[in-house]
């Protein structure tokens, strides 16, 4: 036989110089061949198609990795390692996913079953792990092996578990019951610590056969059901065989023994047809799921591919594949890429395939490749929605027997069945998972933190504040219930566990901080249903259940009111006399968006002044929401995006954060756990990847960033301008809706005219500086449409004095315009306002235009007083400035900003008085009447030559122009003296 060379490149490299155990795997289309080393703590993602190409290399484990397994739909990753950790990855992105489970010695081997909802898990621990992938929950632990158990393969039935340790003992397990049926011991070769060869088991893929490694350096087969020997393969291997592997249609075997050779067998035959002797032990082998190849990997970490194994003049090892469907990844997906946290919780008992990601996956995208496998396929699949408790043996049905097929079909219509994405789970906001012997967070907010750590039996409960001298000490409390949420505010803590048996009922209890009572803490107990998420506020405490039930509850424990929700509840969270609540509203659209609704409920007044639906970024899901310190309602989704209401347009939900708008702080493989905000500050933990989420020890350390609008790319290069532009406006928007409210309950909002009025300057400001940045860049009508955007006079003017500096004469020419048009509009009004306010002086509405203006008026003087960006900076450094100082020559604007002053002097006379110098202002606008009236009288005096008589004997007026043409504003400072003196 002539013997061929393969080429063997280097994967990882062994440090040891012995040896070690190295795996190899293919993906579904044979375009990637993926490699691990027992003494390489990395992953490598080859490419097969250009094997030239550098790998792409996953670093998560801190170990050497010792098992990888490919989910059936090629999807999922997952990795085992001497770090005693079992990792999921997305394929082939390699990108970290979660840790799914961990071990206290090292891990040996791994398997997925043939839908991917489960993953089999062992090692050197006492048991076997069986993992539900949907929740990571662990369904169940199969003990019973002595020695470290080194090989696991689910039976492609559904029915059974066969497992191999290192003393050469076979179990077989019923998955359905979790118990041994058969035990095997002695008949595989015994490996003791050498980890660099395991013994192995392998299920032909029609599932009638299991193969094992034998005592005579061959290969056995025993039967499914009854565990009984029937033939061997036996050849030319003068050593033990390590490890063998099944082609894809099952006719042939390849084996690797430790005398360095590969030998091909077919299986029918009994003989070897095709071997391969290596430099090296190969420790894996695995067939190319298309074609004519075989993967292989030596104890040295070098990888290779033996094309055409098979000789060309056979059949081909993937030509009529038995189930062609389970192993080409047409059936239940086990993890879709688009969906980050797969959120329907997989019951702990099914441990066989069941209905719930079975039926109609597989009903609908199996491929039926031959008539002959129809009725195989009608069997498998029913036997896979109905796993009976006894399991008996099975024979093929004839080909083209038919009977009972059409009850076969009825009955498969008949199970419930869940297609398309997975609604998304009910979370707590500020909780983090549960990790084995780690201390978690029930409840992280912007007050305090709530941490328990699990013991035997019990938990250890924990609350501290952030600010200690303001929060009272809490002493640490023993929890038997298992609580796993909680929420927490200035007057207490709620806790709440879900259901766990028909013993330990859902309960739900609350823990106030001070009381002057006895006995103040209570708790209430669920029966058929179980708590989902909690909430505080201001004298009340919220439950929302499993059977869509909204329960409020006193502090004292009186159940207040009990209302039925529209959909199962996502989360809740609570701020004062306002609860907000967010429901499913229908099932994910094939898109994989989630569609939810959030619901605000006024518990004081029981109203609901707030509804509607919660937008998420497409393919995202909720991973945070509550108040702002303000009582602004937020989101944060799986990607990064943070969101809040506000009530503008109707009710919308502003985009104020995300995380590639922050790309000049945010490092890379860095993730954001929101734990709250502010007007202007995101406060999160900033974790480094894979982790999304903190550890409890040591207490996080909390990272403040900036609130950002995610707008377009400018062309004039001012997004960070325009972004304080509209976060002004939004902050303006929210004091004036404030002031508006207190009004119409008759509060006082005086206090909060100044915010509104430093708002309205810094607003200003930032216009100001975007028309400097249009006039620069040549964009003349977007600062025609920013100057109308100033709210205060004083601002037009130093954007006429701006665009003048810049020799922008008809913009200046345009901003005139506009400011005479805003002057006469005022004047009206203020004539208006004034006839008003002076019809009578203990009239209400005068004492608020007075006090109003009044204010104003101060505020405007301490805005001269602050110090503001200078105009002449605004303009281009290589433009020839001209002092601001410096009065314009241009006749027109110099006769408006006349008029100006005239007009400005005289509304700052009038608001100079409060409502103490109502009758003193009365008095002085008398006496100016009489004044002017005696200037009509001389001036009618002149007109006949008698002007200089009359001239000397009249007292001097007040408001006379001097030769400057400029008014007398003696009378006015003296009043305004007055004015302080009275204060």
């Amino acid at each position: 036989m002539k013997i061929r060379s393969i080429k063997l490149r280097e994967a990882h490299k062994n440090s040891n110089g012995v040896g070690s155990f190295c795996s190899v795997l293919w993906d579904q289309q044979g375009e990637h061949i993926v490699t691990a080393s027992s003494s390489d703590s990395s992953i490598c993602i080859h490419d097969a198609i250009l094997p030239a190409n550098p790998p792409k290399v996953v670093r998560q484990h801190r170990d050497g990795v010792t098992a990888l397994a490919l989910s059936p739909n090629y999807t999922c990753l997952a990795s085992g390692s001497i770090d005693h950790s079992v990792k999921l990855y997305k394929f082939p992105a390699g990108e970290f996913d979660t840790n799914i489970t961990r071990f206290t010695l090292p891990i040996r081997v791994l398997a997925f079953n043939k839908s991917g909802t489960m993953l089999a898990a062992a090692g050197d621990d006492e048991g076997i792990k069986l993992i539900n992938t949907i929740d990571g929950s662990i369904a169940r632990v199969l003990k019973g092996h002595r020695g470290s158990i080194t090989g696991i393969a689910f039976d492609p039935k559904s029915e059974y578990l066969a497992s191999v340790d290192s003393i050469g003992t076979v179990m077989l397990w019923e998955l359905q019951s979790g118990n041994t049926i058969h035990v095997l011991k002695g008949i595989t070769p015994v490996i003791g610590s050498d980890f660099s060869s395991t013994n192995i088991v392998s299920w032909s893929p029609d599932g009638d056969l299991l193969a094992v490694p034998g005592l005579k350096n061959d290969v056995v087969m025993y039967d499914r059901d009854t565990a009984e020997k029937l033939f061997s393969l036996r050849g030319d291997h003068v050593q033990p065989i390590c490890f063998l592997s099944w082609s894809p249609n099952g006719k042939y075997m390849a084996t690797s023994g430790l005398d360095r050779q590969v030998l091909i067998w077919d299986v029918d035959k009994k003989q070897d047809i095709d071997r391969q002797k290596f430099d090296n032990r190969i420790t894996c082998m695995a067939w190319k799921p298309t074609g004519n190849a075989l993967a292989v990997i030596d104890i040295m970490g070098k990888y290779g591919v033996w094309e055409s194994a098979v000789p060309s003049s056979m059949r081909s090892p993937t030509e009529d594949i038995p189930g062609l469907s389970s192993k080409s990844g047409h059936g239940l997906l086990f993890y879709d890429e688009e969906e980050e946290n797969p959120s329907v919780s997989g019951s702990l008992s099914d441990l066989g395939e069941d209905s719930h990601g079975e039926s109609e996956p597989f009903s609908r995208k199996r491929l039926r490749k031959q008539h002959s496998y129809t009725d195989d396929w009608e069997e498998d699949t029913n036997e896979e929605l109905e796993l009976l408790p006894k399991v008996e043996p099975r024979k093929k049905a004839p080909h083209g027997h038919r009977d009972g097929s059409d009850n076969k079909r009825n009955k498969f219509k008949d199970v419930p069945i869940s297609t398309g994405p997975k609604m998304q789970e009910a979370i707590q906001p500020g909780a983090t998972p549960q990790l084995p012997g780690k201390r978690r967070f029930l409840c992280y907010s912007m007050l305090g933190s709530i941490t328990t750590m699990e013991h035997e039996g019990y938990s250890h409960i924990e609350l501290d504040f952030h600010d200690t001298s303001s929060g009272p000490r809490v002493p640490a409390m023993t929890d038997y219930f298992g609580f796993t949420m909680a929420s927490l505010n200035e007057n207490g803590s709620v806790f709440a566990n879900p259901c766990k048996g028909e013993k330990n009922m859902s309960t739900l209890m609350y823990r106030p901080f001070g009381t002057w009572a006895n006995n103040s803490e209570w708790s209430m107990r669920f029966e058929e249903e179980e708590v989902r998420a909690v909430a505080l506020g201001t004298g009340w405490v919220a439950a929302i259940t499993s059977c869509n039930f909204l329960r409020i509850f006193t502090e004292g424990g009186l159940q207040r009111h009990i209302l039925s929700l529209d959909g199962p509840v996502v989360t809740a969270a609570g701020f004062k006399d306002e609860l907000a609540v967010v429901t499913h509203a229908s099932p994910p659209l094939p898109s994989n968006e989630q569609i939810l609704e959030f619901r605000v409920f006024n518990i004081r007044s029981g109203t609901q002044p707030r509804r509607g639906r919660l937008p998420l970024t497409p393919g995202s899901c909720l991973s945070w929401f509550g108040f702002s310190e303000e009582g602004h309602l937020s989101s944060f989704d799986s990607t990064g995006v943070l969101r809040v209401f506000t009530n503008q347009y109707g009710g919308s939900w502003l985009p104020l954060f995300r995380n590639f708008s922050a790309s000049k702080l945010k490092k890379s493989e860095e993730n954001y756990w929101v734990v709250g905000l502010n007007s202007s500050k995101l406060f999160c933990v900033i974790c480094k990847s894979p982790d999304s989420f903190p550890e409890a020890t040591p207490k996080p350390i909390l990272s403040l960033l900036d609130l950002s609008f995610p707008l377009a790319s400018s062309d004039l290069g001012s997004e960070i301008l325009e972004n304080e532009f509209i976060m002004n406006n939004m902050h303006l928007h929210r004091i004036q809706s404030t002031i508006e409210e207190m009004e119409a309950t008759g509060e006082d909002a005086s206090l909060l005219d100044d915010e509104a009025f430093n708002t309205e300057a810094a607003l200003d400001r930032c216009i100001l500086r975007l028309i400097a940045s249009c006039c620069n860049g040549d964009k003349l009508v977007r600062a025609t449409e920013l100057v109308k955007l100033l709210a205060l006079e004083k601002s037009v003017k130093g954007a006429i004095k701006l665009v003048t500096a810049l020799k922008l004469p008809n913009l200046a020419e345009r901003f005139n315009a506009i400011l005479e048009e805003r002057m006469n509009k005022e004047t009206t009004s203020g004539k208006i306002s004034a006839s008003t306010e002076l019809k009578g002086d203990n009239s209400f509405n005068a004492h608020a235009a007075l006090t109003k203006s009044h204010v104003r008026a101060e505020s405007s003087k301490r805005l001269e007083s602050q110090d503001s960006p200078s105009l002449n900076s605004l303009a281009p450094s290589h433009t020839k400035k001209r002092p601001l100082e410096e009065p314009i020559k241009d006749v027109n604007v110099e006769s408006e900003n006349a008029k100006a002053r005239k007009l400005e002097m005289a509304r700052e006379f009038k608001n100079a008085f409060d409502m103490k110098n109502v009758k003193k202002v009365k008095d002085e606008k008398d006496k100016v009447d009489e004044v002017k009236n005696a200037n009509e009288v001389e001036d009618a005096q002149d007109k006949n030559g008698e002007a200089n008589k009359v001239t000397s004997q009249r007292p001097s007026n007040p408001f006379a122009k001097s030769s400057n043409n400029k008014p007398n504003t003696s009378l006015f400072d003296s009043l305004k003296k007055k004015v302080k003196a009275d204060r």
